[in-house]
């Protein structure tokens, strides 16, 4: 009966440490300056409308809240893993 909710919670957690990294890695690139600062704030917030775009038609469409989380720690671990990179 817990089990959900536990790994909800669990994720969700996960969740926004993984999004704190990414907004570390993100915050240095774009205090570099330069034209590939500029792509990373443009490339920021079109994912962050997609995404939030995404979230509600899964939501509209009878998606679970699990599955919501899933998908924003899919991209956030993607952008971490594209950032630290370089």
């Amino acid at each position: 009966m817990y089990g959900a909710w536990w790994k909800l919670g669990l994720d969700a957690t996960l969740l926004a440490m993984e999004s704190q990294q990414v907004i570390g890695l993100r915050l240095a690139k774009i205090a570099a300056g330069g034209s590939g600062a500029q792509a990373e704030a443009h490339r920021m917030v079109s994912e962050k409308i997609m995404a939030a775009n995404e979230a509600a038609l899964l939501l509209a469409t009878g998606g679970s809240t699990a599955k919501i989380v899933a998908g924003y720690r899919r991209k956030v671990r993607a952008n971490a893993r594209r950032l630290a990179k370089g």
